[in-house]
Order: structure tokens, then sequence, then C-alpha cells
């Protein structure tokens, strides 16, 4: 993981997930240091991006939301060079691999719902090849799945989906994961 992107996901575990324009203005209210932008197409996300990036923060794109994008290397590349984001979030691993070709932070985004997502996290973390810097597991409220994922992969993992509260927050730092991701905003402002 990249040291800049380390330090501040740990000082700032709580990472704001970002849904609508509504949230984007409460983001702004609560000084988020990590921003995941989860919605926009390709005509706005550039200024959607300009509207909470400061120098010292860290704009992520999930990139798989953006309507108009195709889940190809090249939205990578759109991205990129048409808007101010430090990064994306992907449930695609080529994704991962040209965000880092292009020197961009990526987390790659899990679904557990089997044995087999986990599995399959197992195995994508262990490929040779370009690594995202972060994991993100969702639902993020199964402690013992967390202490698992955490097991099996070497990459931090950020717990995300269904956290409300701030025992949410806690059980799943205390569990390994290095963040949460959230869209409440009372978990924003705890």
């Amino acid at each position: 993981m990249d040291h800049k992107l380390w330090k501040i996901v740990e000082a700032n575990p709580v990472i704001a997930a970002v849904k609508d324009m509504a949230d984007l203005d409460t983001c702004l209210r609560a000084d988020m240091k990590v921003i995941f932008i989860l919605f926009g197409d390709i005509c706005n996300i550039g200024d959607i991006v300009d509207r909470v990036k400061q120098d010292d923060n860290i704009i992520m794109v999930h990139i798989d939301l953006i309507t108009g994008l195709s889940g190809k290397e090249v939205a990578v590349d759109y991205i990129r060079e048409h808007t101010k984001a430090d990064g994306i979030l992907t449930t695609k691993q080529p994704l991962i691999k040209r965000a880092k070709e292009l020197g961009m932070y990526s987390v790659l985004r899990f679904f557990v719902i089997d044995s087999m997502a986990l599995l399959n996290i197992e195995k994508q973390t262990k490929q040779s090849g370009a690594q995202p810097d972060l994991i993100e597991i969702l639902p993020g409220v199964m402690p013992k799945i967390i202490k698992k994922v955490v097991q099996i992969s070497k990459i931090p993992v950020i717990a995300g989906g269904l956290i409300t509260d701030k025992e949410d927050v806690m059980s799943a730092l205390s569990s390994g994961a290095v963040s949460i991701s959230s869209t409440n905003h009372e978990v924003w402002f705890m």
C-alpha cells in the first residue's frame, strides 16, 4: 500500500461513501479525509470530484457505478484524464491493474455472500501482478469474516456496507479492518 494513503486511512478510519449530491454537501461539513464517490456520469464526475477535492484528502471514484463508463481499462484512463480523483474502486481486477499502471490508488471491492466469495478473495489477493492498495469487503458487519479475510490477504481491508453506529465501527476495526466506509452521515460525524 502507498505510504501516503496508508497514513491517511490509518489516521482517519471512517471513509465517507457518497451516493448523491446531498451526501456530497454533508460530506464537506464532516471534513472527511477519504471520500468514495459512488454516483455520477461521464458528464458530471469531474465536477463532483472538484467539489470535494482538497489538497489533503483522497478522492476515490467507484468506477463501476459511473454511468456512461464501460468495464474496460480505458474507463480508468478517462477518470485519470478528466477528474482530479486520486484513485478508483472497482470489482474488476483488470481495472486495478490499469489504475496501478497510471499511478492511481485502487480499492478492489468484494461482496462476501458465501464461502466461494472467501475463496475468490484469497485467490485474487495472492495472484501475482498489480495488487490493489486496499480491499473492501461488504457487508462490513461480519467480525468473524473480517478476521478471516485479514488472515488470508496481505492487503489491508476496509469494511463497508450496513455500518450504522459506533459499535459497528469498533467491531470492524477490532476485527482487523484498517478502515470502514459508510453512507451513514451519523457515522461520518463520530
